[in-house]
């Protein structure tokens, strides 16, 4: 009887115990990622990948989310393909149930996955893929969210960059035929005619076009004195290397394509003469953030000495600030349920990030938190992704 008694007060003390933890302390908040983690813009998305390591290492070392909980990242590689993304995302959103999804580089992986996102009610971040239906995809209430460029925005600065530096005023577009491809050609045409300005010509070219000189051939003899040039790694490799057959050295002003890989390896020699736009670079003088990212970066991965080998840094950044923002907007709703997360979005006020300090980044109205003000210009030197004019 004594032993029987004993154990009831051991068992009675043993649920005690348990009801007096906190509820769902040991339980992790997944957060999900879709990304190219293969092929040629894989170093994308291990720069996407490092981001939000960095940003989830020091949040679960404050202590983590909602009275405890640590967050821990699930991935799946989409290899860039809009079908393979969606059935990551939908492994993500319904077996690991992810509180917040992340999209890669691919904008039109990210536009085949937020129809899902918004459909089930799970707030997506994208951390680099510039579409701009994106954001703007009509969904009320809108689950997409973006730390990133903005195609509409970019292609502003892209004509302001071109005229400004090269004195275009015949510009030409080289296109990737895709959904990306078609949300610049929309956007610069609108950025060229609020300054009674039109292309002399467009031209689009296919991911696997491996000669592209007879689109360029077309552009040169419309007259073009700079080329407006969107495509990723691969893609933008290849027409850099038909300048080259041409022999036109014409300038390139490029949307941030080329930073996501093997750029420099494929394009050769003349990769250096491409400008492209960017949202951070971890070169020059940091603020305290980008002090302590760095030195994250390089306590958590032994490949990183400097500034030299974090590349392509945008993808960090973005990521970073995007996990960031997505933290507050959970630790707002106290919640992990989807639409009180995205109206969490909504309710952060201020936060210094990496890329800015962001204040009301997000409303009802306006799902991007990056601006025109926000972009720097960069080349590659060396393999180094370099804010142009430095060395």
């Amino acid at each position: 009887m004594t032993l029987f008694r004993r154990s009831l007060i051991a068992a009675a003390a043993a649920v005690a115990t348990i009801a007096c933890l906190p509820v769902h302390a040991q339980e992790a908040i997944k957060i999900g990622l879709v990304t190219a983690l293969s092929g040629q813009s894989a170093k994308a998305g291990e720069a996407i990948t490092r981001g939000l390591a960095v940003a989830i290492d020091e949040i679960n070392a404050k202590g983590g989310l909602l009275g405890g909980r640590k967050l821990e990242l699930v991935r799946r590689d989409d290899e860039g393909n809009p079908a393979k993304g969606v059935v990551a995302a939908r492994e993500l959103i319904f077996k690991e149930q992810v509180a917040v999804l992340f999209g890669g580089l691919d904008t039109p992986v990210s536009m085949a996955i937020v129809p899902i996102a918004n459909q089930e009610k799970t707030p997506f971040m994208g951390p680099w893929a510039a579409g701009t239906p994106i954001t703007r995809n009509g969904a009320n209430p809108n689950f997409a969210f973006r730390v990133s460029a903005v195609d509409e925005i970019v292609n502003k600065a892209m004509l302001q960059y071109a005229q400004k530096t090269f004195k275009s005023a015949k510009p030409g577009m080289i296109l990737i035929n895709n959904p990306w491809g078609e949300s610049n050609e929309k956007g610069l045409t609108a950025a060229l005619a609020a300054k009674n300005m039109k292309a002399v010509g467009i031209e689009k070219f296919e991911a696997n076009d491996v000669d592209v000189v007879p689109q360029l051939s077309k552009l040169r003899a419309s007259g073009a004195d700079v080329l407006f040039m969107v495509g990723n790694v691969g893609p933008s490799a290849q027409v850099v290397k038909s300048l080259d057959r041409m022999s036109w050295k014409v300038p390139v002003v490029s949307h941030w394509g080329p930073a996501g890989g093997r750029f420099t390896e494929l394009a050769g020699p003349s990769a250096k003469t491409v400008h492209f736009v960017q949202t951070y670079s971890f070169f020059g003088k940091q603020t305290p953030v980008g002090e302590k990212v760095m030195k994250a970066l390089m306590a958590k991965y032994p490949d990183i000495k400097g500034a030299d080998d974090v590349t392509p840094a945008v993808g960090v950044a973005n990521a970073y600030d995007g996990m960031q923002l997505a933290a507050l907007a959970i630790s707002k709703a106290a919640s992990t349920k989807g639409d009180e997360v995205r109206q969490g979005f909504y309710k952060i006020d201020r936060y210094e990030g990496l890329i800015k300090t962001y204040v009301k980044p997000f409303s009802a109205d306006v799902h991007d938190a990056v601006t025109e003000n926000d972009y720097v210009w960069a080349q590659f030197i060396d393999n180094r992704i370099l804010p142009v004019g430095t060395n």
